[in-house]
C-alpha cells in the first residue's frame, strides 16, 4: 500500500432508506475497498453518523468526500487521519472453556490485554477487547496460537474528533447565522 494512508470518513445525514447504498457506491466506483463501516445516531438529534475507513491517497479521499457531499440526503462529510481522532474498535472472541482454563495464567492474559469476560459456561468463554485494530488483532493472534479461537468478530471503527464539538455543529451554526442575517 505504497503512499496510501488510512483515512476515516465521517458522514452526517438524516436516517434515510437507501443512503448507505448510495454512499458505498461512491467508494465502489472509485475502486476503493471499505475497511470498516459503522453507522449510528449522532449527538445531534435526528442526525446519523457514518464512520468509514479506507486506504487511499489524499487526492482520492478529497474526491470521494466531494462526491459523497453531492448526495441529496448527506448534510456534510469530512475526512480525518488517525492523529486527528480518538477511535476504538470492539472485538469478541469465543473460546473453548476447557482450552481457556488450560492457559497458564488466565488472569495475566486478561490483564495484559485489558480484556473482559462477557460470558462463561461449560462449553465456551466469550472475551471482549476494546482498542485499536492492532490491539484487538494481537489478542486474536495470541489466542489463535495458544488455544484456538472458535469465533471472532470485530466492529467497525467508532471515532470522534479531538475538537470540542462535532464539526457539523459549526457548519449548522454558520448556516443559522447566515439565515438570520438574510431575514
Amino acid at each position: 500500500m505504497q503512499d496510501k494512508t488510512l483515512y476515516t470518513v465521517t458522514i452526517f445525514s438524516e436516517n434515510t432508506v437507501g443512503l448507505l447504498s448510495q454512499v458505498t457506491s461512491v467508494f465502489t466506483r472509485r475502486q476503493l475497498n471499505i475497511e470498516t463501516l459503522s453507522v449510528s445516531p449522532s449527538a445531534l438529534k435526528g442526525i446519523h453518523k457514518f464512520t468509514i475507513t479506507v486506504f487511499c491517497d489524499e487526492e482520492m479521499i478529497k474526491k470521494v468526500v466531494l462526491q459523497v457531499d453531492k448526495r441529496v440526503d448527506v448534510l456534510k462529510s469530512y475526512y480525518n487521519t488517525n492523529d486527528e481522532l480518538i477511535h476504538q474498535e470492539i472485538a469478541l472472541y469465543k473460546l473453548s472453556t476447557p482450552d481457556f482454563l488450560k492457559i497458564e495464567s488466565v488472569e495475566g492474559l486478561i490483564r495484559k490485554y485489558n480484556a473482559r469476560i462477557l460470558d462463561i459456561n461449560e462449553n465456551s468463554v466469550v472475551l471482549e477487547k476494546t482498542g485499536h485494530y492492532q490491539e484487538t488483532q494481537d489478542l486474536f493472534e495470541e489466542l489463535s496460537k495458544s488455544i484456538g479461537v472458535l469465533q471472532f468478530i470485530r466492529s467497525g471503527r467508532v471515532a470522534i474528533t479531538k475538537s470540542k464539538i462535532e464539526r457539523l455543529s459549526d457548519m449548522l451554526a454558520e448556516l443559522d447565522k447566515k439565515y438570520s442575517e438574510d431575514k
